[in-house]
């Protein structure tokens, strides 16, 4: 099956979101939440995901990530990861619970495919303040993509992880994982790269993004968003771009990227740690790129 043969079955399996423009939502994809070792690329920028989610959550937004949340590469264990990030599957749990948590798996938490692993994973924790067993997300799905609808103007957003257009990452991707597992995480440690991942080596970047660019073509120009990549795209509707959009990652150094769509509008953003005039940190939000509206975008 080609990469296009891929994606096609992605939108066209995908589960389906109606949403007005009275409705948001924040993208955030390629968490890869680890075990806070010193290879897990998350743990740099954890609290500014946390600050950023709790934001979000505060605001009434729904949270879509779009794959590799988990890194189940690295990780043989999946309670490793919650017991270094319990905070944010609590507050994820909070978006679960009203229905405002919608999770799409990528190649490094592709075992999600399964719902019985995300059963295994998700359907409790033990809480150490009460010395026992509770529910954590007992009814979480994960899909491979997700079409979302607006009811209002008729226009249909694909969301995936892209690495559809990746054959090693897709097909292969067992055999990343041994590697990555076995051999690139110990050497991540000192600062070696691992050659696997596309946003890693440039050459295969390019590639995936050429993949997915000519399957937007072929299918009416649908607003097509992932991440996989970990490079942030946004294109400006006037300057008639293909309607391809990546939310870029939450493993930039000292920083995380993101996608906003709020009143109809669609916004590529950034949360980082910045002084204000007093010198004191604090996390704050940047737009790389303003709110545009969604329907200024047009589909073939």
């Amino acid at each position: 099956m080609s990469s296009q043969s891929r994606l096609t079955r992605a939108y066209k399996e995908a589960k389906n979101i109606s949403f007005s423009n009275s409705d948001k939502f924040i993208l955030f994809s390629d968490c890869h939440r680890g075990d806070g070792s010193f290879a897990d690329d998350f743990a740099n920028n954890r609290n500014i995901y946390y600050h950023a989610l709790n934001h979000y959550y505060k605001e009434n937004f729904q949270y879509i990530e779009l794959g590799d949340g988990d890194e189940l590469w690295e990780n043989l264990f999946f309670n490793d990861i919650l017991e270094a990030n319990k905070n944010v599957y609590l507050l994820l749990k909070k978006f679960y619970l009203q229905n405002k948590l919608h999770m799409i798996y990528g190649n490094h938490d592709m075992v999600y495919r399964n719902p019985t692993i995300v059963k295994k994973n998700f359907s409790e924790y033990f809480d150490t303040s009460q010395a026992k067993k509770m529910p954590l997300m007992p009814e979480l799905k994960f899909n491979e993509g997700i079409v979302l609808k607006n009811i209002e103007t008729g226009q249909e957003l694909f969301l995936t992880h892209g690495h559809q257009a990746d054959f090693m990452n897709y097909v292969g991707w067992k055999f990343n994982r041994f590697f990555v597992r076995i051999l690139w995480k110990p050497l991540q440690v000192w600062g070696i790269k691992d050659p696997t991942s596309p946003a890693k080596n440039y050459l295969e970047l390019i590639k995936v993004e050429r993949r997915i660019k000519k399957w937007i073509a072929d299918n009416g120009n649908i607003i097509t968003i992932v991440g996989h990549t970990h490079r942030p795209h946004f294109p400006k509707p006037q300057e008639n771009l293909l309607n391809y959009f990546n939310d870029g990652s939450c493993v930039h150094p000292r920083n995380i990227t993101g996608i906003e769509i709020e009143n109809g509008k669609i916004a590529l953003i950034k949360w980082f740690i910045d002084t204000n005039d007093d010198g004191v940190l604090q996390i704050v939000k940047e737009y790389i790129e303003t709110p545009v509206d969604l329907i200024s975008y047009k589909s073939i």
